[in-house]
């Protein structure tokens, strides 16, 4: 993997991560990843097609990361709020959005060997770590609020990723995928990450899943504003026209899932299902206002 690196003072990336796992909180574990502690990283890791860490931070630098960075965290706010009492997982490239979880327990960045990992947060202790994204080092239900990005459209096997991102939801945990849409304009264009990989549409979000077992509660897009710079000044008027006048032009679609229901034993031995409820994110305008006003009268 490619390693970013703050400065010439850090160990080695393979010390690094031994480090790293430890810092990312106690129920990480190297069970499995004991090759990273090797001298060649990429073998314990693996090389896929990902952009790597100095592309992703590059583009997030830029005028059009910034508006992406922007009105995802519009859409993540109104999901999750600042995930008070939770612990968040970032899965992929999550970390210019992890900032604003500010009431979670305890916030992981876990990036994919092929990618490449960053030094997050710039300031205290590292809570960043290399993974295998076919075998996370953390344990069953570890997590309560588990956000992929950057995650889904390069992996050499999404379902596998789902599939080890659900073992380590809680059960009553919340999981959002976001992911560049099939029908967008930035799925098009490849100087920036959504134009990379596999693109999706709603309808293989929700595949995807059902077959991890989990059921999806809400979804939003955003992006409609064209991935050209002289346009992006003008994306809140997009946003508050595309959603009503053009839906398939999306740049983004932001799916939250979570465990359908799970089963509570009475005294008399009978199961009763316990639903969890959908949560506030569902298709709204770019104003703040209007957009809290949406998502009471749009949950599902």
């Amino acid at each position: 993997g490619r390693v970013h690196r703050g400065d010439d003072a850090r160990p080695d990336v393979a010390d690094q991560k031994a480090v790293v796992v430890v810092e990312a909180g106690k129920q990480a574990n190297v069970q499995g990843h004991a090759r990273i502690l090797a001298a060649d990283p990429d073998a314990a890791y693996g090389e896929d097609m990902r952009r790597s860490i100095e592309e992703l931070r590059t583009f997030y630098g830029e005028p059009a990361g910034a508006l992406a960075r922007r009105l995802l965290a519009r859409r993540l706010e109104d999901a999750w709020g600042e995930a008070a009492n939770c612990d968040v997982l970032g899965l992929g490239y999550a970390t210019p959005w992890l900032d604003a979880f500010v009431g979670a327990r305890r916030v992981v960045a876990a990036m994919p060997g092929g990618q490449g990992v960053e030094t997050w947060p710039p300031v205290g202790k590292n809570r960043t770590l290399l993974v295998d994204d076919r075998r996370l080092p953390f344990a069953a239900g570890s997590f309560d609020r588990i956000l992929l990005i950057h995650a889904l459209e390069e992996a050499d096997d999404a379902q596998g990723l789902l599939n080890e991102a659900v073992r380590a939801l809680s059960p009553a945990g919340r999981i959002i995928l976001v992911a560049a849409a099939r029908g967008g304009l930035w799925a098009r264009a490849e100087g920036t990450p959504f134009g990379h990989g596999r693109p999706f549409t709603r309808r293989q979000l929700e595949r995807l899943v059902r077959a991890a077992g989990l059921e999806p509660t809400a979804w939003s897009q955003t992006l409609y504003v064209p991935p050209w710079g002289p346009l992006l000044p003008l994306a809140a008027g997009f946003e508050q026209v595309g959603q009503r006048i053009m839906p398939g032009a999306a740049g983004v679609i932001l799916l939250e899932a979570t465990r359908h229901a799970y089963a509570r034993v009475r005294p008399g031995g009978a199961v009763a299902t316990v639903p969890v409820l959908a949560p506030a994110l569902q298709p709204q305008p770019a104003s703040r206002a209007s957009r809290s006003g949406d998502a009471r009268s749009a949950r599902s």
